[in-house]
């Protein structure tokens, strides 16, 4: 059985938290199946409306006066008796409902039932409401399964990751036989990705093609969504879609507009690559001028590399039978853009892409590329990603990990090899990268007390 970690986030939220809940994220990732399960777990009564199946819903929010209004419809709709304080009312593809948003206020002020939204596209259809109800919604991102997840849907052992966990801390080698299983395991989830659909089939029958066959399915789905949500700019983001691919495997892997358009300026596509990233399809990466806290100050938005939302996809793309090749670690195939995606929504999912929902690279003229820089634990992180068997050079690395200036204290290199530390520079398993997260469990003093002396009022 399929176990997401967002499911305990849900769940916890359902047991500390009064307001309305919205999950969001791309098509396919599993939001519905998550909020159905911990719903019934937690509620007597669980209600669902799908705007998208059942469009006479949508008269639920039309010129409504007030919540005993809403409520009062809903009741014409469900057969379920709506226990005051025991029913979650759960609004699935609230993107067909705008009004559902502002309405979420009234409903949690009124109080007598808990409420749970998701949708697609969420991020392109909801993102320009002006009545967003701030302090009655926590919002929350599903990704597609995490290697991590994905780790224990295939029936890996939780006593194995954590040894793994503690090899990752301390910096010590993993058992050989285990690091070999484990690199087949990354293999094998560079073909399948974290789509949950996918996932289930090959548990289910161990069938690859079976397994392409869905990721085919919701490649389409994707691009019936660009047509569907945004025809005035349709043929834009379709390009930029379906050559996110064959850009990734140039040799610098960024985003070539001349590829589109030879007279292509940034400031007329600009907005068609914020789609995809608003719908959740397309991971952007920026360049940034300098490896320095905050990277924020130094992005470049027109130098990026576009990176899929799931690397199982990115491979159905790829033309021929570049499954078996990527199972059998053959070293014909250009493979590095496909474990760069892995690596990239990885860090996206964790939380890398800090409050601006962007991860970064850093390339010069003068020092190379890293491929990707993150602020984790309070400093700056290099990571490079090498998927060949010569992960030892890194002339670019070395470079910035020298430069005084930037004052970076360590890196890590993901690879096929085993843990190693040399100097400054960790190289670490590329399944490794399922622990480059930010430590929820660790706690810093934030507390701060102005000194008043001299300056407060006197009584006097």
């Amino acid at each position: 059985m399929i176990t997401r970690k967002k499911e305990n986030d849900i769940r916890d939220f359902f047991l500390h938290d009064n307001r309305a809940l919205l999950v969001e994220g791309a098509r396919q990732t599993g939001k519905t199946f998550s909020i159905r399960r911990v719903g019934k777990e937690c509620f007597d009564t669980f209600v669902e409306i799908n705007f998208y199946e059942q469009p006479d819903a949508l008269a639920l929010f039309k010129n409504f006066t007030s919540a005993k209004d809403i409520l009062m419809r809903l009741s014409t709709l469900t057969k379920k008796e709506l226990k005051p304080g025991k029913t979650l009312i759960f609004f699935d593809e609230v993107q067909e409902c705008r009004e559902i948003v502002t309405a979420v206020k009234f409903l949690v002020d009124e109080g007598s039932f808990r409420y749970v939204l998701s949708g697609s596209l969420l991020g392109v259809e909801l993102k320009d409401i002006k009545s967003v109800p701030v302090g009655y919604l926590k919002v929350m991102q599903m990704y597609p399964l995490d290697m991590e997840e994905f780790a224990g849907a295939i029936g890996i052992g939780r006593n194995v990751i954590d040894s793994l966990r503690q090899s990752y801390d301390t910096h010590t080698a993993v058992d050989s036989f285990i690091h070999e299983r484990m690199l087949e395991m990354t293999r094998l989830y560079l073909i399948i990705g974290g789509m949950p659909a996918a996932v289930q089939k090959f548990i289910d029958s161990n069938n690859l093609r079976a397994v392409a066959e869905i990721q085919r399915d919701i490649v389409a789905l994707y691009r019936r969504d660009i047509s569907k949500y945004d025809p005035g700019r349709k043929l834009n983001i379709a390009e930029i879609f379906d050559l996110i691919p064959s850009e990734l495997n140039a040799k610098n892997k960024r985003f070539i507009l001349k590829n589109l358009n030879e007279k292509a300026r940034f400031s007329r596509y600009e907005d068609s690559f914020l789609w995809l990233k608003d719908a959740g399809v397309a991971i952007p990466t920026y360049n940034v001028e300098e490896p320095r806290i905050p990277l924020l100050l130094s992005k470049q938005r027109n130098l990026f590399k576009l990176f899929l939302n799931d690397v199982g996809l990115l491979a159905s793309m790829y033309a021929g039978n570049i499954q078996q090749l990527l199972l059998r670690n053959e070293t014909a195939i250009n493979n590095g853009s496909i474990y760069e995606n892995l690596v990239a929504q990885e860090l996206y999912a964790h939380g890398l892409a800090g409050y601006s929902n962007s991860l970064y690279y850093f390339n010069s003229k003068k020092q190379g590329e890293l491929d990707f820089v993150v602020e984790y634990e309070g400093s700056i992180l290099p990571i490079e990603v090498k998927s060949g068997k010569d992960y030892h050079r890194h002339n670019a690395l070395s470079g910035v990990m020298s430069n005084q200036e930037y004052s970076i204290s360590r890196a890590f290199t993901l690879c096929q090899g085993n843990v190693e530390a040399v100097g400054n520079i960790i190289y670490l398993p590329i399944y490794m990268v399922m622990f480059i997260r930010h430590d929820t469990q660790k706690t810093s003093d934030d507390t701060y007390k102005f000194d008043l002396t001299g300056l407060a009022c006197s009584m006097n």
